[in-house]
């Protein structure tokens, strides 16, 4: 299977765009593959679902870089969940990827932005 890297201006776009066009394409660690299934976008201080919106900024300053970055972070104390940075810098946008579809090498449950991240280490 040949893959190709996304490049940075890919994730420098709108959020909700770049969620859904997430969807079907392939995250690689190492020699572990899973195509993303499920998605949820991220958009501002404005959005109550976002942790911009209620953490302060030196808590997820990742989220206020530019587009093209990715960050994990660990919410509620338990659980790490993995995010896409996107839009440009200064406005906290990010995509969480919430579910793969295992293709290589993944052994364990992968639905479930916790789960995914367990899985893969």
């Amino acid at each position: 299977m040949k893959l190709e890297r996304l490049c940075r201006d890919f994730y420098y776009r709108s959020t909700l765009k770049v969620a859904k066009e997430l969807l079907g394409k392939y995250l690689v660690k190492g020699n572990i593959i899973g195509r993303i299934v499920e998605t949820e976008a991220y958009i501002g201080i404005m959005d109550k679902a976002s942790h911009a919106s209620w953490r302060k900024k030196e808590t997820c300053f990742p989220m206020w870089g530019a587009g093209g970055f990715s960050y994990v972070y660990l919410t509620y104390g338990i659980h790490y969940m993995f995010n896409a940075v996107t839009e440009e810098e200064g406005k906290p946008c990010a995509v969480l990827i919430r579910a793969l579809e295992p293709v290589e090498n993944i052994i364990g449950a992968t639905k479930g932005p916790g789960r995914l991240t367990k899985t893969l280490g």
